[in-house]
């Protein structure tokens, strides 16, 4: 048995390592094997070699992604412990230790699993990249990041929002109200995520919402439903398809064609939520056979591991995958495109 005392820059920056709970603290007790003792701005470590070792990287590396900007939450916190008592703290300290990060307005985005930091380096690198993955995993919000950041960068004119109103169907030209408001409803997620980063009011207004007279020249955010795109050639423009998985094939090939000089795409969609009537293939399912050889094309897959919502979440994920792999749930919505 042996121990060890870390000490922090202050009592309120330990606090906020293990999100000001003392049941977390007994949480990494139970996972890492060790008993740990707070006190002002110190942390005792005590147990055997190998454990005390372990603990040690584990706060070190929440400070360290503290450091970086990244607001360590229940759920960071529950993820990276899981990983650590799983003996994955080698995907932690890869993450932290080459930072990705996209500085806004409002606040600063840090990726917080592996695979997130890897779909933004593709982001950044290549002009189509699809997200695909269970809900949770930040697909989209980091879209929507990258897009923010290069329009601030001014390495693109406008970014370009758009997805599927599969409810509306038909009768989107019959709802109330001017293109935009016919469609926000579809785009809220999106709309959230601008405000977080940019903040309301800022964001309202690269939307062009709060404008008694919309000056479409000073629209830095559009909103363009998919039904809308046909025809157009998007040019100087980062481009996001949220819910892609509620696009026909004829829609994913439209959509895709639509990419100009200058611009960049990023699809993002969910296999396990299409709600496309029962004879229509999803246009997402058949790009990932289409497009798997096209070099500058890239597809990452994201787990529930990646989840960083409550940790819930990918426990009810994971126990839906279970259940639909036993009993074959949802399969009769889909046909092949074979």
């Amino acid at each position: 048995m042996i121990e060890e005392t870390l000490f922090f820059q202050s009592p309120r920056f330990l606090t906020e390592l293990y999100c000001g709970a003392e049941k977390n603290l007994i949480q990494a007790e139970s996972v890492l094997n060790t008993q740990i003792v707070c006190r002002d701005d110190w942390l005792k470590i005590s147990g055997e070699q190998e454990a005390v070792d372990l603990t040690r990287k584990f706060f070190k590396l929440l400070e360290k992604a503290k450091k970086q900007g990244m607001r360590v939450t229940r759920s960071d916190y529950c993820n990276m412990l899981d990983l650590a008592g799983d003996g994955s703290i080698n995907e932690i300290e890869e993450l932290f230790n080459h930072p990705v990060q996209i500085e806004l307005r409002s606040k600063s985005i840090v990726p917080k699993t592996l695979n997130q930091k890897s779909y933004l380096q593709s982001i950044d690198r290549q002009d189509i990249v699809f997200g695909i993955g269970p809900a949770g995993t930040g697909k989209t919000y980091l879209a929507v990041a990258a897009a923010l950041k290069a329009l601030m960068e001014e390495k693109v004119e406008k970014v370009i929002l758009t997805r599927p109103a599969v409810e509306a169907g038909e009768a989107l030209g019959f709802l109330p109200g001017d293109l935009t408001e016919k469609i926000e409803p579809y785009l809220l997620p999106l709309y959230d995520a601008i405000y977080d980063m940019m903040g309301r009011v800022d964001g309202r207004r690269l939307i062009g919402l709060d404008s008694d007279r919309k000056d479409e020249r000073n629209t830095r955010i559009e909103i363009a439903p998919l039904a809308y795109m046909r025809g157009r050639t998007l040019s100087n423009a980062f481009v996001i398809l949220d819910e892609a998985q509620n696009t026909t094939p004829e829609q994913m090939m439209m959509f895709l064609t639509r990419l100009g000089d200058g611009s960049q795409m990023v699809i993002t969609g969910d296999k396990t939520q299409i709600d496309l009537p029962r004879h229509k293939y999803s246009g997402l399912k058949e790009a990932e056979k289409v497009l798997v050889n096209i070099k500058d094309v890239a597809f990452h897959y994201f787990e529930g591991k990646d989840v960083v919502r409550n940790p819930i979440v990918q426990q009810i994920i994971d126990a839906y995958a279970r259940y639909e792999a036993k009993t074959g749930a949802h399969q009769p919505r889909e046909v092949s495109a074979d």
